[in-house]
């Protein structure tokens, strides 16, 4: 990891709290997740990042087929003081059908590629060497397998699996982590089992969950994150707000959970936290961000970005303080697991 600085803000010094250093820039809104974020807004959005004093930048080649990678290298090179992590499983091959302004696996981007999906030892080195010429660098942090499992892949994940095993993508990464052309490698994605399944092949050093340990899903809190910390593997929690309710809210048009509109019984659910947090004078997406780091396990929590005024909202839900009492309502609310952590937890890595 690169050396850290401090950074400033309006010319005034900012210290890296504890909280903000575990704030992560989730860079897939910069892909145009959804909708088109400009050159310039992208610029923006990362340079309000980097002055507020985030640190970390996660991206992915399948984040608008490239475009969040060329625009976060843009800002990235030639500084220092940040850790970068990004993503391999999905190749991309230039395609003049694509990068019209369609929708395409979420994301609206002018760039003109497809995608394949390639575990394999090679797919993992052409991955990661194509990365390097997005990004302009020569370096990555950490290089993550992204989107194995059958979330993403249904019954067809055999074959896949096969690839990153028996195919030797496991060995690929071991390989650049040894000669020390990531400093880390490990897992990016949804599932637990995936993760496990991984971990029972290969030593990794990170796993990037998304949305498995949050205020409406705990899942990943027995099997995941015990294994984890016995193995001394860190945990990045993504999708804190689990695709947007919890930062809209019950009283959004359309609350959103997990990329899809929310059912009654999680409306209900953010209902309660809603009645809870108002009680303690607490913004909802400040609990929901600051919840899953009291979990010793879990190093960073990584939110999306797509612009200057979000980046700096979420600096101040990170430093919000919260009362131990909101806490232990929740818990006696039913929101959290009983053996949910509760009291704020020293970073895991």
């Amino acid at each position: 990891m690169h050396a850290r600085r401090h950074a400033s803000h309006n010319g005034v010094n900012i210290p890296h709290t504890p909280l903000l250093q575990q704030l992560g820039f989730g860079a897939s809104s910069l892909g145009n997740l959804y909708a088109p974020v400009s050159d310039d807004e992208a610029r923006a959005t990362l340079e309000r990042a980097w002055t507020r004093g985030l640190r970390h930048f996660d991206t992915a080649p399948h984040y608008g087929r490239g475009l969040s990678e060329r625009r976060l290298g843009d800002m990235l090179r030639g500084r220092d003081g940040y850790s970068l992590s990004t993503k391999a499983g999905r190749l991309l091959h230039p395609d003049a059908a694509m990068g019209r302004g369609e929708l395409h696996d979420g994301f609206q981007s002018p760039m003109p590629f497809r995608t394949s999906y390639d575990y394999s030892a090679d797919g993992i080195l052409r991955s990661h060497e194509a990365s390097l010429h997005r990004l302009g660098l020569t370096h990555v942090d950490t290089l993550l397998v992204h989107d194995i499992g059958t979330m993403t892949h249904g019954t067809d994940n055999h074959r896949h699996w096969d690839a990153l095993t028996s195919g030797g993508g496991l060995k690929a990464l071991d390989r650049l982590r040894g000669e020390g052309s990531v400093t880390q490698i490990g897992v990016g994605v949804n599932e637990i089992d995936a993760c496990l399944a991984v971990m029972a092949e290969i030593r990794i050093d990170t796993i990037l969950i998304a949305g498995r340990y949050t205020l409406l899903d705990q899942s990943a809190l027995d099997r995941l994150l015990d294994a984890c910390l016995a193995s001394g593997t860190q945990v990045w929690l993504a999708a804190p707000f689990n695709g947007g309710i919890l930062v809209t809210g019950t009283q959004a048009l359309m609350p959103i959970y997990d990329y899809a509109p929310a059912s009654a019984r999680i409306i209900a659910k953010v209902h309660a936290i809603e009645t809870i947090a108002a009680r303690h004078g607490v913004a909802l997406p400040a609990i929901a961000l600051q919840f899953p780091l009291h979990h010793p396990a879990i190093s960073k929590v990584i939110a999306g970005f797509r612009s200057a005024d979000q980046v700096e909202k979420a600096v101040d839900w990170m430093a919000h303080p919260i009362s131990p009492d909101l806490w232990t309502d929740l818990k006696q609310a039913g929101i959290l697991h009983d053996d949910a952590p509760i009291q704020p937890a020293l970073p895991a890595g």
